[in-house]
């Protein structure tokens, strides 16, 4: 291997490459390098937790040294399928924070003992530290990076230990280059990045010649399993493979029994190989299979793994090559592989760029130890980390764009009644109004929402989807193709996002707050069809010629799922609801839901039809197909999971009939996020997206939800809403922890009280004025406190503020208070919890809201919008005292003040006036409040675009509103019958 200026380094090098204990596919891409670092006559030395004869017979020679180290975790497994996200955050503490100073040491003093010219990374974090304070360049090589993947990880489970993702962000920002891979997702923390072609380790034998060796004819059917560990207690069975078909089996166990049309493969087979001589593989995601069934034209049929953040973005790798399709994980416990398999070989797998990454790559590293500079024309994230921009990349959702799901998601061939799809409609060129002439509007009216147009216009793009068209379909679309019976009627309904102006998280304390609608919404059509006429996918038509019946089935789409690594379909028998003629309790559906976390977001859906049936008594007896599109984006606390459970519950109850009022369904869509989904959150924004109207702030007080009244917002103000980046979860850590601390504090109070009480009962001195009497019924009703924001501030100043600790552990509190009477969350006896913040922040907040509403009927002044703007600033402090800020809300905050108080010109005035935190904090969007004239609308643009010079992230402006469900009612359409 010769240097790019076609002359050899003047001695060998010396290399130290790190590997990551993640999976055995960093290995095998490592090998390829490795093997032409060392033809090249260099030394490397390879620090890894893999086992030394991976890379010693692959790689045979004195010049390569392994050195058994473990510097991270990747990623730990709670099965096959699943990650642990929080035990994999505890152990890489254990594994990299703990003994992060000895790492910095021990790794110094090793590189400078093996006088290493140049550390390799693929992607251990702290190594590029030791590098830099060598003054030793270093190179990372990868795919992926752990501060994207933990991110997801830490808003999941473990938001204590978010400070793991900004210490491996700043590890990687001091690597001098990235050799990125395909199939890569975002990865911020790198500054100069190169990319390079796919590490893919090359063949040794003919497809014959592996065939012959393995007893197989030429013509026969080869799938080949490599699954890199199944599920306990799980057996192969025959059956399911299709007739005549034979599976080698990778990495069984010398104890497994397989079934005659199972061959298990020897421990040391060559994985390569074997892909070239087979027909597909089933298998899982990761860089080592992906590579290669590329490279090998092979097709994949993959399962889904939870919390594998890397698996989208490999995913959209393989399909654009059209080289894999999904299978769903319960059809592949199950044993339905089938039908996968056969239409796996429909598949024409075409990639045909370099598969020499391996080759490059050594290349760059080899031109790298000699000094050579590499400056790259890519740039993926900030120069330097200077916010929690991280956790905003991490599976952020793109309104609108669509997704990739299995493309043989058409009609069963066995379906009962159904005619064929029309195929005589609109075109994507149609204008808006000529495609609403494939269907008449039975009820309802559009209202003159363009969103509405466009979810008519993709409904009429979906009933002239030409399933036989050889040109590729987004195969989402064509799932949802056949979801519907274009000739029966459909239910539509409207839900919008809300942005919190003000009252967030006090709203489960009893506040009052102030929610506006906003314009982007969530848009649900729902169906209902006798079983024997209901149109059904091929996997759900297997499942049921298993079962025997025509049981009622549910079948979802779910539109704008790929990029938060979620299944967007999911189809249940309504049966799995039932348990011996009543409803299953919320806990087993719960349970039913998370066993397969990338159907979780299933349970917002299908989660109102239980609850329809356990709070109302309702019985379904149809089946129910459901097609969601949502431009709600996740994750930026504007109530993304509020609008889809309100239009879907909507849009049932208009199919089936039942008058909810908006009020009560507000609370029974509260439900399904409390109690199926698990998230612990108030019912604000479910009122908000049921009852609000467009350009008015709904004042609710929420014991539980009283609509107080709809205040107009006056023509001279403003509201936007602007996205950090920073995804927020209500089923977050920190949102959980400060509910519960917040509860504690109520219970605190009360047992103050009525110890007060008590004490003043048995005092024998006598009551002696009006003013005890009347006090002695304060601390009575203080005593029985429902709500927290009932106590006014002076109350609790005066009585109790002294006697709330800032914070208590779980099992001291259990010992002395018993519990803390929350219905949606659990005192963990191991955990401290802020207690002090957390109470004061609804008892003040309340008392910020009932003023910030007067405000808004006050005279038009600057002074009335400084007032309302100190009032929002004063909750977004309130908000970081209880541990619900971030790095990137706040810098959002800072920038709209220095706005405001930034000299203008000619003696003007400030156009904005303030801006907070919202919703359950820990990240989201910021709410902004100014004048409504130009000058505002320049200002927040140019926060958006200082906001992405500090961090590399453009804020999603939210600005304007819409009506809330119960105002847009529904729609009832038909296809138009010629």
């Amino acid at each position: 291997m010769a240097s790019a200026g076609g002359s050899p380094p003047p001695r060998p090098l010396v290399f130290a490459f790190y590997l990551t204990g993640h999976g055995f596919g960093h290995a095998t891409r490592a090998i390829e390098v490795v093997r032409h670092l060392v033809a090249a006559g260099h030394e490397v030395h390879v620090v890894t937790a893999v086992p030394e004869f991976v890379f010693t017979a692959e790689v045979r020679s004195p010049r390569l040294r392994i050195r058994r180290v473990v510097l991270d975790c990747g990623a730990v497994q709670a099965d096959a399928l699943t990650v642990d996200p929080l035990a994999t955050l505890e152990k890489y503490h254990e594994a990299a924070v703990v003994p992060r100073e000895s790492i910095l040491r021990a790794e110094s003093e090793w590189l400078s003992s093996i006088k290493a010219d140049l550390v390799v990374s693929d992607v251990v974090p702290v190594v590029c530290r030791v590098a830099a304070d060598m003054g030793i360049r270093s190179v990372c090589i990868g795919n992926f990076s752990w501060d994207f993947i933990y991110a997801e990880y830490i808003m999941e489970a473990g938001y204590h230990h978010r400070s793991i993702v900004w210490q491996i962000a700043e590890d990687y920002a001091h690597c001098d280059i990235l050799l990125r891979l395909p199939g890569y997702g975002p990865m911020p923390a790198f500054r100069n990045v190169i990319d390079v072609p796919l590490i893919v380790r090359g063949l040794r034998k003919s497809r014959s010649e592996v065939r012959k060796e393995l007893g197989l004819e030429e013509n026969a059917k080869v799938l080949v399993f490599n699954f890199g560990g199944q599920l306990a207690g799980w057996k192969l069975k025959q059956e399911w493979l299709p007739d005549g078909w034979i599976c080698l089996v990778c990495g069984a166990s010398d104890s497994q029994d397989v079934p005659p049309n199972f061959i298990k493969l020897a421990k040391d087979a060559y994985i390569p190989d074997v892909i070239a001589a087979s027909d597909c593989m089933l298998g899982k995601i990761g860089y080592g299979a992906a590579s290669e069934v590329l490279a090998y034209k092979l097709p994949l049929v993959f399962v889904r793994r939870d919390y594998f953040n890397e698996e989208p973005f490999l995913q959209n790798l393989l399909e654009h090559y059209q080289n894999s399709i999904e299978m769903i994980r319960g059809d592949f416990i199950a044993g339905h592989w089938k039908p996968y398999l056969l239409r796996a070989l429909t598949l024409q797998p075409c990639y045909n760029g370099p598969i020499n990454g391996g080759e490059v790559a050594a290349q760059i590293l080899q031109d790298t130890a000699v000094g050579k500079e590499f400056v790259s024309d890519k740039f993926s994230g900030a120069g330097k980390l200077q916010d929690a921009i991280v956790s905003g990349h991490q599976l952020q959702r793109i309104p609108g764009r669509d997704v990739r799901i299995p493309d043989w998601y058409s009609l069963s061939e066995t379906e009962n009644g159904a005619g064929p799809t029309s195929k005589n409609v609109a075109t994507k060129e149609t204008a808006a109004s000529g495609c609403f002439e494939d269907f008449e509007i039975l009820h309802g009216d559009l209202q003159g929402l363009t969103d509405t147009m466009d979810f008519l216009k993709s409904l009429s793009e979906l009933n002239g989807n030409n399933l036989d068209s050889p040109e590729k379909q987004h195969q989402e679309r064509t799932a949802a193709s056949v979801l519907f019976d274009w000739e029966k009627e459909i239910y539509i309904a409207r839900a919008p996002g809300r942005l919190d102006v003000m009252g967030g998280i006090a709203d489960y304390s009893g506040s009052l707050v102030l929610q506006m609608p906003l314009r982007e919404a969530c848009h649900v059509a729902v169906q209902r069809n006798h079983p024997s006429k209901q149109k059904i996918w091929k996997h759900t038509q297997a499942r049921r010629l298993e079962n025997a019946g025509l049981a009622p089935v549910i079948q979802i789409v779910s539109f704008g799922s790929e990029l938060s690594n979620r299944a967007p379909t999911f189809d249940m028998d309504l049966s799995d609801f039932m348990d011996g003629g009543k409803p299953i309790s919320y806990l087993k559906a719960r349970e039913f839901f998370c066993q397969n976390p990338s159907q979780k977001w299933a349970a917002y859906v299908a989660g109102t039809i239980l609850v329809l049936m356990t709070e109302l008594g309702v019985q379904f007896t149809d089946s129910m197909s459901i097609l969601v599109s949502s431009a709600v984006p996740e994750g930026k606390g504007v109530s993304s999971s509020a609008s889809v459970e309100v239009a879907t519950m909507s849009a049932i109850a208009a199919a089936y009939g039942l008058h909810i009022a908006p009020r009560d369904l507000a609370l029974l869509c509260q439900k399904v996020e409390n109690h199926v989904v698990g998230a612990p959150c108030g019912v604000m924004d479910q009122m908000a997206s049921a009852c609000g109207e467009a350009n008015k702030l709904l004042a609710m007080i929420c014991q539980p939800a009283e609509v107080k009244e709809l205040v107009s917002i006056p023509t001279h103000m403003r509201f936007w809403g602007l996205d950090s980046g920073i995804r927020h979860s209500v089923g977050g850590g920190d949102y959980g922890s400060v509910r519960v601390g917040t509860y504690m504090g109520r219970k605190m109070i009360k047992c103050a009280a009525l110890d007060l009480v008590s004490e003043s009962l048995t005092s024998e001195a006598p009551v002696q004025s009006d003013y005890k009497q009347n006090g002695m019924g304060l601390l009575k009703s203080e005593a029985a406190l429902e709500y927290l924001c009932n106590l006014p501030p002076h109350r609790y100043e005066a009585a109790y503020a002294k006697d709330i600790p800032e914070v208590i552990s779980g099992d001291a509190f259990l010992e002395k208070y018993g519990d803390h009477n929350d219905t949606v969350t659990v005192i963990d006896p191991k955990r401290s919890y802020n207690v002090k913040a957390p109470t004061r922040h609804p008892i003040y907040e309340n008392f910020r809201v009932e003023t910030f509403k007067t405000l808004l009927a006050a005279a038009t002044t600057d002074e009335q919008l400084s007032a309302m703007g100190e009032l929002m600033y004063q909750c977004h402090n309130s908000y970081s005292a209880c541990g619900l800020g971030s790095d990137g809300t706040d810098r959002l905050v800072d920038l709209v003040q220095e706005m405001q108080h930034r000299t203008i010109p000619e003696g003007g005035n400030p156009s904005l006036f303030g801006a907070k935190i919202t919703g359950g904090g820990s990240g989201g969007t910021v709410c902004v409040i100014g004048k409504n004239c130009a000058r505002s609308s320049e200002e927040i643009a140019e926060i958006q675009q200082r906001y992405k010079a500090a961090t590399g992230y453009l804020p999603i402006l939210f600005d304007g509103s819409s009506p809330g469900a119960a105002k847009f009612g529904y729609l009832k359409i038909r296809r138009r019958r010629s």
